[in-house]
């Protein structure tokens, strides 16, 4: 503890030191707005007309110059805007900005060639990028899309991601795994307002991230453990939240409610003050699900506070609290009846954000972040018949989508003393500073250091296991263009870890345009794409402390010790990717319609798996090793591939219809597995001649969960007071296994791998009414077609699930202080 408080005390007055590094602000009262006017691939748009806004009313206009530079001098302070229209361009709006007394403020605007939107995008450079300029695939989610779907929580927009596969376990609240061409769910880094948001070791519950004040997401799929060091193995998902914009505060309500006794009610306000900006909002979720023992709450904050301290320097507080109870009535399917355990977890982010323009052409940032993980699960009490000490099920018929079926009872709870609990706790807190140059227009150098502090435990049934790390990561990255057609982002990223050491990650992304883009012509851009990067993960508390050098350390009388030093016994490494991919994207029709398909590669190695002791000798290590590890340990001993293709496609059919589709072909298969199950298969005497992974796949197997087959369909029709979306996932057959023992301890309830989950479709509907500009009524239907599907085997996902309410939304531009 004491170690924490000295390190807040260095950032408080590391901060302090920053600020008084800046430059002050200038005694004159009037300040000067300057900007260029850009096209998406960074080219100046000359003869552009410029309109200065101050709250919606026009208060001056300028044609940029043959460079595309336009000024405004002479403003009071105050937060302004520009619009900008130019022929052959979509009209644009720029987000205001604060002018502070005697200041300047300066930006550019990226003009758009058509409706089709190229967002602004961070997480693949570090700092704002043109999508159009990156040659990463990036998709961006934006605040429209979440409007118009409806969604209470992020995991069902993901579904829409070309990609990106999302498996609930069971109904709302289920623990949700992410898989992103085909990598592990903990192979995701998750970052909210730039704070790292993940468990210690990469595990992240998406089933906890609810959709409240959160303005757009940004998902680049592929490694970048460059920027963002360990976690970063398979892609980065980056969570923005919304932030005041309008001097008139503007406060909204909305509830809603709908069957299984679902009820939700939000409140938000928002607005900015002066050189002050502040959004606040909370929301609450309450449903009992369609299952017994499955009822879930979540309550959500999420806090976004900035300052512009002159025109130069801004500082922003974010926060975000989320409290989930969740009740687990485990796998319904394989038991007939559900288990009595329940779960709860309150996590906590924030983080305080330093940017200054130090000169025009040199930009720093300096971020102090923590992150406070709370977990708590608890079976009070066993469930089932008792069956020689343990607890079974009903006799149940499992059926698989590959054609087996098995019947009996398993084992739904274990003997032993009860209530049964776990619980963990993790914190992070962390220190990171980035400075960026741009040496010349089409040249910029970003480097960056970041500082972690890990700590926490994992305690099962009294069984502590904790963990103190420091950690230091240093990168450096450039990004450049040329003549406007050629992009490209080259980098390398050294980690510094308390448990694996040191490790260099690189990285290279590249774009290049056979054709520039066009507003009338039937093929407008063509860009090819390229990316090259190599990931790392940390192991997580748990893999640390079962790892065969702390079981070793551990042994009394140094026991472990000589073995460790006799044999060259060393701490467990990290999880490791190398990964590239290439791509083309195709504008059509005057640009209102853009095809993309993008091949790829993946492979994940030194994976960690839990490997008993019985094995361990068949991986090399010493008998007397392997047995003095006890059961066994956790090892670096396991690997996959996973290539194939992604389809997107993406239009503006005209009179507010816009339609968004994709297609992911997957092909993964285990190249190296260790476990039990792959040098020992298990065997159902049902099926004497079909080896099974009981609980990992075997060695040529497809990973559990993966569909080779995957897709998604938005139609979205949108009007000045009306609104509907139609949104489709479809998901073809997965390898999974029952994970199951009968009474006896045998495998009769085990069913071959291969197809064993059924493919679905989800069929999502919804609308919004605004009856004027105070007054919206809205209706969200979850499975229309009512299917009974399982998107993780054995756990029956939601029916049909109808929510219908109002949102009241008063200020804004309709008050005047």
């Amino acid at each position: 503890m004491d170690t924490i408080k000295l390190w807040q005390i260095r950032g408080c007055l590391l901060l302090l030191f920053l600020l008084s590094l800046f430059r002050p602000t200038s005694a004159a009262t009037l300040g000067t707005i300057r900007g260029r006017v850009l096209d998406p691939l960074g080219a100046a748009v000359p003869n552009a007309e410029v309109t200065l806004l101050q709250d919606n009313k026009e208060l001056g206009d300028a044609n940029a110059s043959p460079e595309g530079s336009f000024v405004f001098s002479h403003l009071g302070s105050g937060r302004y805007s520009v619009r900008v229209k130019a022929t052959g361009f979509e009209n644009q709006d720029n987000p205001p900005v604060f002018l502070s007394p005697g200041g300047t403020a300066q930006f550019d605007v990226l003009l758009q060639v058509s409706s089709l939107r190229q967002q602004v995008v961070v997480s693949d450079t570090g700092t704002e990028v043109p999508e159009s300029q990156v040659g990463a695939s990036v998709s961006v989610i934006d605040r429209s899309q979440l409007d118009s779907t409806n969604k209470s929580d992020l995991l069902e927009v993901l579904r829409t991601v070309p990609g990106v596969q999302v498996v609930q376990s069971g109904q709302r609240g289920g623990t949700t795994s992410i898989f992103v061409r085909g990598g592990d769910a903990n192979f995701n880094k998750v970052l909210i307002d730039g704070v790292p948001v993940n468990d210690v070791g990469g595990a992240f519950e998406f089933a906890d991230l609810a959709s409240t004040g959160v303005d757009h997401l940004e998902i680049l799929r592929g490694p970048n453990s460059v920027l963002y060091g360990s976690d970063a193995l398979g892609s980065v998902i980056n969570i923005i939240s919304r932030h005041g914009t309008t001097a008139t505060p503007e406060i909204a309500y909305s509830v809603d409610g709908g069957n299984f006794g679902t009820y939700q009610n939000g409140v938000s306000l928002a607005g900015a003050f002066h050189q002050f900006d502040y959004f606040s909002e909370f929301s609450r979720f309450d449903t009992q699900n369609g299952l017994p023992n499955d009822a879930f709450h979540n309550g959500t904050y999420a806090g976004n506070f900035g300052w512009a301290v002159n025109g130069s320097t801004e500082v922003r507080f974010t926060l975000r609290h989320t409290t989930v109870d969740l009740g687990d009535p485990n796998a319904l399917d394989f038991y007939g009846l559900p288990d009595s355990s329940s779960q709860k977890e309150q996590d906590t982010y924030w983080g305080v954000t330093l940017q200054n323009q130090t000169a025009e052409h040199w930009h720093n940032l300096v971020r102090f972040a923590s992150t406070q993980l709370n977990f708590e699960f608890v079976t009070p009490s066993p469930s089932g018949t008792p069956f020689d000490g343990n607890f079974l099920g009903d006799t149940v018929t499992i059926r698989g989508a590959n054609g087996r079926s098995v019947t009996g009872q398993a084992i739904l709870d274990f003997g032993g003393a009860y209530p049964q609990t776990f619980n963990s706790s993790t914190a992070r807190r962390s220190f990171y500073a980035q400075s960026d140059y741009d040496f010349r227009p089409n040249l910029a150098a970003i480097f960056g250091f970041r500082y972690e502090n890990e700590n926490g435990f994992t305690n099962s049934q009294e069984s502590l296991s904790p963990a103190n790390r420091n950690n230091f990561s240093y990168f450096a990255e450039g990004h450049g263009s040329l003549s406007h057609r050629f992009y490209a982002t080259a980098g390398v990223g050294f980690e510094d870890n308390a448990i694996f050491g040191f490790a260099a990650t690189p990285r290279i992304s590249l774009a290049y345009y056979l054709r520039r883009p066009s507003s009338n012509a039937l093929f407008s851009e063509t860009k090819l794409k390229f990316n090259f990067g190599k990931g790392i993960k940390e192991p997580s508390i748990f893999d640390e402390g079962s790892s065969l050098f702390v079981l070793l350390s551990n042994l009394p009388q140094g026991q472990g010790t000589s073995l460790i030093s006799k044999f060259g016994v060393s701490p467990i490494g990290p999880e490791r990717s190398r990964s590239f991919d290439f791509g083309v994207e195709q504008g059509l029709w005057n640009d209102r319609a853009r095809i993309g398909v993008t091949f790829f590669h993946e492979r994940y190695f030194d994976l960690i798996e839990f490997v008993n002791a019985g094995v361990l000798p068949q991986l090399g290590v010493p008998p007397d090793v392997a047995a003095a590890s006890g059961f066994g340990a956790s090892i670096n001993s396991s690997s996959f591939r996973a290539l194939g293709a992604e389809v997107q496609l993406e239009a503006n059919l005209g009179r507010g219809f816009h339609v968004q589709g994709e297609y992911s072909y997957l092909d993964a298969i285990v190249t190296r597995s260790f476990s039990s199950d792959a040098l020992q298969p298990a065997i159902n005497p049902a099926f004497p001649n079909i080896p099974i992974g009981a609980f990992s796949p075997l060695k040529g197997g497809r990973p559990f969960n993966r569909a080779p087959h995957s897709g998604s369909l938005l139609i979205d029709y949108s009007r000045r007071r009306f609104g509907i979306a139609l949104a489709g996932y479809f998901v073809s057959r997965q390898d999974s296994s029952t994970f199951l023992t009968d009474g006896f301890f045998g495998n009769s309830l085990l069913l071959p791998n291969r197809n064993l989950n059924a493919g679905y479709q989800k069929i999502d509907l919804s609308g919004r009414y605004t009856i004027n500009p105070a007054v919206t009524l809205f209706v969200s239907i979850e499975n229309l077609l009512n299917e009974r599907y399982t998107a993780a085997f054995g756990f029956p996902a939601l029916p049909l699930a109808f929510r219908a309410g109002i949102k009241f939304r008063i200020g804004r531009d309709s008050w005047k202080w």
